[in-house]
């Protein structure tokens, strides 16, 4: 019998549009609870939304195309990907309050 073995990843990502104001933070840490993703949301200066996810190749491929629909009220324009190594870092998903200047 063959086993697949799982590989972890993680991207940070920044999404531009109409992001902020419009719930997209709180849908994006009920989406990464479903998919099993860890890491976290916020907004960012300049109306941006930054995310890190991290956790198996599929969920986060998953949430990487859901960043593209947002929230029902969120308009999507970018969404700018870089891949990091995974660190294991995080236990859950959650928002990140507070601004910053983003990379």
């Amino acid at each position: 019998m063959r086993f697949a073995i799982a590989m972890k990843v993680r991207a940070h990502v920044l999404v531009s549009g109409r992001v902020q104001g419009v719930y997209y933070r709180s849908y994006a840490v009920d989406q990464a609870i479903l998919l099993g993703v860890t890491g976290w949301v916020r907004n960012i200066q300049g109306g941006r939304v930054e995310a890190v996810f991290e956790g198996e190749e599929d969920a986060v491929e998953k949430m990487l195309a859901w960043c593209w629909e947002g929230s029902p009220s969120s308009r999507v324009s970018a969404v700018e990907v870089e891949r990091e190594e995974p660190t294991g870092e995080f236990t859950d998903f959650s928002v990140a309050y507070g601004y910053r200047g983003g990379r």
